[in-house]
C-alpha cells in the first residue's frame, strides 16, 4: 500500500490557492493509477516513488508543474513548453492532463521504473582533434629541448591548454610575454595550470 507524507500534506496546504486543487488533483491520480506509490519530499518539491523516482509536482507563484523523472522517454505529445516537467505552465485544472492520459502516462512511468530502465544516456561527444601548434611556439620549442620533450609528453588537453592560452593573446607583447612563460614552464615540466593543482 502507498503512503501519504504529511510534508505534502503540509506543501498543498501552504501553496497558493489557486495551486491546491491542482496539486491535489495531480496526489490523488498517481495514488489512483499507482496504489503501491511512496511519497517524498526532494529538492523542495513533492515527489512520488516506485521502484525510485516516478514523477514529481511543485507549485509556483502563479503557475504548477507536473513531470515524469523519465518522462523523455515515453511522454511524445507532452508540450515543449515554458515550466518544469512535460506539461509546460499549469495554471488552471484546465491546463492540466486529463485522467485517462495521465493514467496511461503513469501506467508507462511505472512499468520503465519496474523494468529497471534508466534515464536516456546523451551521445558522447566526438573526441576533438589535436590543436595545431602555432608557429611562433614551434618555433621558441625547437630552441629549447626540455620545453619541447614536455610539450611532446603532455596529454592534448595539456598542449589545448597552452596553445589557446597563447593564440587568446589580442596584443602582440601579450603573445611574446605568454610564448616567453609558456617555454619557462614547460622546460619546468609544469602544465599551464599548475598553480591550481593542489587547491
Amino acid at each position: 500500500m502507498g503512503t501519504r507524507d504529511p510534508r505534502v500534506d503540509a506543501y498543498i496546504a501552504n501553496a497558493a490557492e489557486f495551486a491546491r486543487p491542482i496539486l491535489s488533483y495531480l496526489r490523488d491520480t498517481v495514488h489512483e493509477h499507482c496504489p503501491a506509490v511512496e511519497e517524498s519530499i526532494k529538492w523542495g518539491m513533492p515527489y512520488f516513488l516506485h521502484h525510485g523516482m516516478l514523477c514529481g509536482m511543485a507549485a509556483f507563484k502563479q503557475h504548477c508543474s507536473f513531470g515524469f523523472w523519465k518522462g523523455s522517454q515515453f511522454v511524445a505529445d507532452a508540450q515543449e513548453a515554458d515550466g518544469m516537467g512535460q506539461f509546460g505552465r499549469i495554471t488552471s485544472l484546465q491546463d492540466a492532463p486529463d485522467a485517462k492520459r495521465l493514467a496511461r502516462y503513469i501506467r508507462q512511468a511505472m512499468q520503465f521504473n519496474e523494468n529497471g530502465a534508466g534515464p536516456p544516456r546523451k551521445p558522447k561527444a566526438a573526441p576533438r582533434a589535436p590543436a595545431e601548434v602555432p608557429e611562433d611556439l614551434a618555433a621558441a620549442l625547437k630552441k629549447n629541448r626540455k620545453a619541447a620533450a614536455t610539450f611532446d609528453a603532455f596529454s592534448p588537453t595539456n598542449r589545448r591548454e597552452y596553445i589557446e592560452w597563447i593564440s587568446e593573446a589580442k596584443r602582440a607583447e601579450t603573445r611574446a610575454r605568454r610564448l616567453a612563460q609558456t617555454v619557462e614552464w614547460l622546460a619546468e615540466g609544469k602544465p599551464r595550470n599548475w598553480k591550481y593543482i593542489n587547491c
